[in-house]
């Protein structure tokens, strides 16, 4: 059950604060008295609700008098509380991972080979875009038909956020596309392309026939390759990511020769 104590109120300045809302004005030893808070803490609970500005008080009146404002107005403006108090913590934990990432920056991309594999749709997006968030250099997306087995609708967007990331960063981005993807992609992706993506000097897109299989190349070393369903093969099963510089040079020389005989994206 909700209470006012999960938006930041104790136990002691909740309790005065309805009793108020059904006694109307009263004095603070008649709220003591409906509200069960000790006669020795209601001043300072009343004062802390007036702070918060959910308790007006009389001053001209003897004894002093206190009458709640209005639920909805409380509400707001403990909400409003609330969210600056975590707009706060956010930014106090931006600080710390900015912080943190210098600390803990990779010394360098290791010699020895090392694969990991992603099962399921979801968990196969997750990977795609930890591993694109990852680029420094070059990004190589080749994505093959339709079925190629990500779904465009719901993530298409998810890849294009990311891929813009990339190249706010710096990282130049190659994307070759079988044209039945392109036809398939939702309209939002295709309008962003056509009136953001595409003024990037470094973001570069190609349609071919040419291409079966659906893999992304990060930064010259690391390849992402999808691997269908053995059953249906519109639908992933998997996402295979190797960090491997020998492989993933020879796909990437591949990949040029592919790259040389596409056309220009036009939309």
């Amino acid at each position: 059950m909700a209470s006012l104590r999960d938006l930041g109120l104790s136990e002691y300045e909740s309790r005065a604060y309805r009793s108020l809302l059904e006694t109307g004005a009263t004095t603070a030893k008649e709220l003591s008295r409906t509200s069960d808070v000790p006669m020795g803490r209601i001043y300072d609970v009343l004062n802390s609700l007036e702070t918060k500005n959910l308790v007006r008080s009389q001053t001209a009146s003897r004894p002093k008098k206190y009458v709640a404002v209005e639920p909805e107005a409380a509400l707001d403006r403990l909400l409003e509380d609330k969210r600056a108090e975590l707009e706060e913590e956010m930014s106090q934990f931006e600080s710390i991972a900015s912080e943190l990432e210098q600390q803990l920056e990779a010394s360098g991309p290791v010699d020895e080979g090392f694969w990991t594999a992603a099962l399921g749709g979801e968990e196969t997006i997750d990977l795609l875009v930890e591993r694109l968030a990852a680029a420094d250099d070059r990004i190589v997306f080749v994505a093959a038909t339709p079925t190629s087995r990500f779904d465009l609708d719901t993530v298409g967007e998810r890849l294009a956020n990311e891929l813009e990331a990339a190249l706010d960063r710096g990282v130049a981005v190659s994307l070759l596309e079988h044209p039945q993807v392109v036809e398939s992609l939702p309209e939002q992706v295709g309008e962003r392309y056509r009136t953001h993506l595409q003024n990037y000097d470094h973001f570069e897109v190609r349609v071919t026939d040419d291409i079966a299989s659906t893999f992304v190349l990060v930064d010259h070393v690391e390849i992402c390759i999808e691997v269908p369903h053995p059953l249906n093969r519109e639908e992933s099963f998997a996402l295979i990511n190797l960090k491997d510089a020998e492989f993933s040079a020879a796909v990437e020389e591949s990949f040029a020769e592919q790259w040389e005989q596409a056309s220009e994206l036009r939309l």
